[in-house]
């Protein structure tokens, strides 16, 4: 009899263990994928619709077209885990599982911060990233604040390439001269674990007049004084507020009763909860390393790998290892590469560029995951170029 794995949620984490575990077992496993949307989108393509440099359609990729054997895709909101049981209540019916990967990231709670939904735009959902285009093509000049209310927040390197690019809009559209940009961040640095990033970053916002505000969050925005209040005190008025809001676990986790400190507890070299075959990989679990695709990513397949040996009887050696790289945008079609290993003693990283060489490294690194998870050929920024433009 097939060994049935259980998996909630399709990001990095969730589509990379999938494709992993049917490699892996073949006929062996019965493989359900269950996740609330339809499609995926890689973060990057967030900021490349935001920023007018593809059309939504293009980044949208459908989970009805998985290029995985033998794995089901059930388009559904999970209402209940049973981790003792390893049984799921979800709206398209009740699962149950021998093996259970909870992969259901982290959302957002823009309540936390009062002001965010009414004055603010949020910029890291979907929805948000999408709609913040519009919003960006209305700009007409002023004081601009991008702001994080408090960490730990995906993608550590996101709100430093947004004001790079948001600096390289406003220059190209003439409004550069009657505009601020300020971003708030609770870091010392915007790279921490990299100095080399963190100072290379820094030197962009120096030479382009980019405004930093370290070690402290936004605490509230004032819509009838137009200023972002900090938590150390300060005040920065704002035309144009973008936001990161304060991430958190998704209800049903906790409601589940599977976090402690807020997140799914895990054994960071395992991805095995305190429940017997039940994984967590992704931003919802306490791993040690930053919330981003890369790492959810790699954790997938050391859970795959895990549950496959299981599956096997065969001893389970695989080990995560704490490694990523990151791509950050610097703006001019400069990209530069940040390897980064978490469980090497202390944090250490590695920055290769910035060079406009370097995007093409990041374009091979979405074509390949798409061809891997979807089986089709795509080019992240179209077929015109990273300048391509037009309506989402």
């Amino acid at each position: 009899m097939a060994a049935r794995v259980l998996v909630l949620g399709a990001g990095f984490g969730g589509l990379e263990l999938t494709a992993t575990l049917a490699e892996e077992l073949g006929d062996a496993a019965d493989i359900t994928l269950i996740d609330r949307t339809e499609e995926f989108v890689f973060g990057f393509s967030k900021l490349d619709v935001m920023f007018g440099r593809v059309r939504a359609d293009h980044v949208r990729h459908r989970y009805s077209g998985l290029a995985a054997p033998g794995v089901t895709f059930v388009h559904a909101g999970v209402t209940a885990i049973d981790a003792d049981a390893k049984r799921v209540e979800t709206t398209a019916g009740t699962f149950d599982a021998d093996y259970l990967v909870i992969a259901l990231g982290a959302d957002y709670d823009l309540s936390r911060t009062r002001g965010l939904a009414e004055y603010g735009h949020e910029f890291y959902s979907e929805a948000g990233a999408f709609a913040t285009r519009d919003v960006l093509e209305a700009f007409t000049g002023g004081d601009v604040v991008v702001g994080i209310t408090a960490g730990p927040f995906k993608c550590p390197p996101a709100p430093s390439e947004t004001v790079l690019l948001l600096e390289e809009m406003l220059r190209q559209r003439g409004i550069r001269d009657s505009s601020t940009i300020t971003l708030v961040m609770p870091f010392p640095r915007p790279i921490p674990p990299s100095p080399d990033a963190s100072a290379a970053i820094l030197a962009a916002f120096e030479e382009r007049g980019i405004a930093w505000h370290p070690d402290t969050g936004v605490r509230s925005l004032d819509g009838d004084r137009r200023v972002a209040n900090l938590g150390d005190g300060a005040q920065l008025p704002f035309d144009l507020y973008l936001g990161v809001p304060v991430h958190r676990v998704p209800d049903v986790i906790e409601a589940s009763g599977l976090t402690v400190d807020g997140w799914v507890p895990v054994d960071p070299l395992t991805l095995e909860t305190p429940w017997p075959d039940v994984f967590a990989i992704g931003d919802c679990a306490a791993v040690g390393t930053p919330r981003a695709g890369v790492f959810a990513e790699r954790q997938g397949v050391t859970a795959a790998r895990r549950i496959a040996a299981r599956v096997r009887d065969a001893s389970a050696v695989d080990r995560y290892d704490g490694r990523g790289t990151c791509y950050i945008e610097f703006g001019g079609d400069a990209v530069g590469i940040v390897d980064v290993d978490f469980f090497a003693g202390r944090p250490s990283a590695t920055l290769h560029g910035p060079s406009r060489a370097l995007a093409a490294d990041k374009n091979a690194f979405g074509a390949a995951r798409v061809k891997r998870w979807f089986g089709r050929d795509w080019d992240p920024v179209g077929r015109s170029g990273r300048a391509r433009t037009g309506p989402p």
